[in-house]
């Protein structure tokens, strides 16, 4: 990649990057070497691989670098920087000003008048656009989950500023002219990239920090957190529970009352044995308590907190070898006749916790060994400071304390994979930039009310896709809510949170709603299979699919899960962008472009509507994933004038064989006009271990008239395959294989 670099007198060192046609990294220093961060050294920003080899030209003091695509000049004179697109000579990025302080650099950019900015993750819960307000960038504890220094401008372009320092934004609060950051790594340093809009800039953050990927197929199903006070007993009872009551369940979690030591942050820590009796001579089965959850369809998950040093392991997956940033020094020369106390011999480390040659997840191995299929990556202690610390690496808690997060989950990831050849499922709190491609994450000690909503869009909209938070589960709107993410959970912590011990009206919305979700499965996998292909969250913000609607500008009481169900919680109106809409609960339909009221029956928490176009597949029902083969699909379609596309994708749901193109893909269309509307079911491509031989497919189709006939594959089929609702104005069509194309004449 050829890069610009240039000494300025009297301003400091600047380096331009043309790394492809519409993708620049600009590094302006006081003095010294240019360095890369943490960020690209443990793998967290990935280059493009290809060089690319813009047009340089210099001369009066302007150095202007052109690719296919846009145009970046800088000044000698002015010490301005212009990027600049070349078809349409719009300017999307005018620097105008750094200064540099002892431990700070800032940047100042002009801002249009009508330019606004979305991203930063999770730093505020109150917006989702950020003009005249101040962005603080650093890990918190409740407050700032998941800050992340990358914003898009509605102009059409993304910065992604490379630091893990403390960085703060000010998007024209002080200054309504120009927006700026103060980063306290104390140089200059960010990536700048264009596209057409939000989604496209996403997709392209995420080419450079990387896509979510795939978890298990469990992991889309309900999870319950049980009493930090449980014992093995309890813990089997309340799974036992959850299969009387038929509420479909994946995920048993037990939270730090687990081991032997209460917040045990070492790696030596154990089972309560008071709690969890696992006998010393069987202590992987056949018939201990995590046996048993195993052979109900549960996968268990263990709490963890964390205070290791991460960088360690860190600087050995970088270098590939045993090594380590500290080495003793060598010994003393001591006098001929002096007694030598070989005690005070060796390097004493302020630092006993950690193990500079073991990375923190060896320690995990034993309880993977027993049953544990992924751990709970609490708060503690890393969204505390560290202001004294020096770790192995070199780093102080500047640099290290927003980076930390990001290897915690890097090496989970990692450590499971290699250990087990399965899929990981990493579950944690806090996070920086590139986080969305290691993790998936929950909203911490926020609970699950409206507010929490705020920081899960924000982090939608710098790509993550794998969250959840605490439902509330005495709550029929945030029963609602709680089922309806990409994640669902449902933590006891200190209290009796058990869906059975709720009263019986709330009892019946747990089941309904766990149901619905257990059926959703193939909808929410097959959108979760294209998030790790775009970047694309699975908890759209509607300002993300819905750009130009300035009412969707600052609505955080509503998202889209996947492309075509809009969640409605905790108020009792919702903005239908354009389109039509058909409300799930009554079958009623309304015109987009209007705000209307909800009228919710006594057992529904909220509103849920279907999107013209939609393409729903719904499973069977299973108390949990491999309950049975997913042999039989309802698909529901809502078809529009305009064609709409859906890809049902299927793998083995834990093993990595899909990284090797063991899935499949079943294509499906849909459309309509004023004659007939027409539902195509292609052949499937590709094959995966246990795919199900055959498959059933039946059809609810949303449509305002009753049919005068209905063809699969040109043959009518009789009055009784299919059925008209005339209350909820829905056509059900009776099972058929596939492939198969359905026309329904008006």
């Amino acid at each position: 990649m050829q890069s610009f670099e240039k000494a300025i007198p009297d301003w400091g060192h600047i380096r331009i990057t043309a790394l492809k046609n519409d993708l620049f990294r600009i590094q302006i220093i006081p003095h010294g070497e240019f360095k890369d961060t943490g960020l690209n050294r443990y793998g967290f920003i990935l280059e493009p691989a290809d060089s690319y080899t813009p047009e340089i030209h210099e001369a009066d003091g302007m150095i202007t670098i052109e690719t296919t695509r846009l145009t970046l000049s800088f000044s000698e004179n002015s010490k301005e920087l212009l990027l600049t697109e070349k078809v349409s000579r719009e300017t999307l990025l005018h620097l105008i000003q750094i200064a540099f302080e002892s431990n700070a650099a800032s940047a100042h950019f002009a801002a249009r008048r009508e330019e606004d900015w979305v991203g930063f993750g999770d730093q505020t819960r109150k917006r989702l656009y950020h003009r005249g307000h101040i962005a603080d960038l650093w890990v918190r504890n409740v407050s700032s989950y998941i800050p992340v220094p990358f914003f898009m401008s509605t102009l059409g372009v993304g910065i992604l500023v490379n630091t893990t320092h403390h960085v703060a934004f000010d998007m024209c609060r002080s200054d309504e002219s120009k927006y700026s950051w103060r980063d306290k790594r104390g140089a200059i340093d960010f990536y700048a990239f264009v596209g057409n809009d939000f989604k496209e800039l996403l997709k392209k953050y995420t080419d450079l920090t990387g896509k979510p990927k795939l978890p298990p197929d469990w992991s889309f199903g309900l999870w319950y957190l049980c009493r930090m006070q449980a014992n093995d007993y309890e813990v089997v009872n309340d799974a036992l529970n959850f299969r009387r009551e038929e509420i479909p369940c994946d995920v048993i979690g037990l939270e730090p009352g687990w081991m032997q030591t209460f917040y045990d942050y070492s790696v030596e820590k154990k089972w309560n044995d008071q709690l969890f009796p696992i006998p010393f001579y069987a202590p992987n089965g056949p018939h201990n308590f995590t046996n048993a959850l195993k052979r109900m369809g549960f996968h268990l998950e263990l709490w963890l907190c964390n205070d290791y040093d991460l960088s360690f392991e860190a600087e050995r997956q970088v270098t590939k070898s045993q090594s380590t940033a500290i080495e003793e020094g060598t010994k003393g020369q001591f006098h001929a006749e002096a007694e030598v106390d070989e005690h005070f011999s060796t390097p004493c480390f302020m630092d006993k916790l950690t193990k500079r040659d073991q990375g923190w997840f060896e320690h995990l191995k034993k309880f993977i060994d027993q049953g544990a299929e992924f751990f709970k990556q609490d708060g503690s202690l890393q969204v505390n400071d560290h202001p004294d610390r020096i770790y192995g690496n070199g780093m102080r808690d500047a640099e290290m304390h927003n980076l930390y997060p990001l290897l915690y989950s890097q090496q989970m990831y990692r450590g499971f994979e290699t250990y087990t050849r399965r899929r990981p499922l990493v579950f944690t709190v806090s996070g920086w930039a590139g986080f969305q491609a290691w993790c998936g994450t929950w909203t911490g000690d926020t609970g699950g009310r409206l507010d929490t909503l705020g920081g899960m869009l924000n982090t939608a909209m710098v790509g993550h896709s794998w969250i959840t938070n605490d439902m509330e589960v005495a709550q029929k709107e945030g029963i609602h809510f709680g089922y309806l993410q990409p994640w669902s959970q449902i933590n006891s912590w200190n209290y009796f949170r058990m869906p059975w011990l709720q009263g019986g009206a709330l009892l019946r919305m747990h089941q309904y709603y766990s149901r619905l979700r257990a059926r959703l499965f193939p909808y929410l996998y097959s959108w979760a299979y294209e998030s790790t292909l775009t970047g694309m969250p699975l908890m759209r913000p509607l300002t993300l699919e819905f750009q130009n609607d300035p009412q969707c500008k600052d609505i955080l009481h509503q998202y889209l899960l996947g492309r075509d169900l809009l969640v409605v919680i905790y108020k009792p109106e919702t903005w239908l962008p354009e389109g039509k809409w058909k409300d799930y609960w009554s079958g009623q339909v309304f015109d987009g472009k209007q705000k209307i009221s909800l009228t919710l029956t006594e057992d529904r928490g909220g509103g849920l509507f279907v999107r013209s176009g939609a393409i729903i597949p719904f499973g069977q029902l299973m108390q949990y994933r491999g309950e049975r083969a997913l042999d039989e699909i309802m698909l529901y379609v809502f078809p529009a004038a305009d064609e709409s596309h859906f890809e049902f994708y299927e793998d083995d749901g834990v093993t990595l064989d899909h990284r090797n193109g063991k899935f499949a893909l079943t294509p499906v269309s849909t459309w309509r006009d004023e004659s007939k509307a027409v539902i195509k079911i292609e052949k499937t491509v590709g094959s995966f271990e246990g795919q199900p031989g055959t498959r059933k497919w039946r059809f609810t189709v949303a449509l305002e008239f009753k049919p005068s006939a209905v063809k699969a594959n040109g043959v009518g089929l009789s009055s009784s395959d299919w059925q008209y609702d005339n209350q909820r104005h829905e056509l059900k069509i009776n099972a058929s294989d596939s492939p198969v194309e359905i026309e329904i004449k008006s």
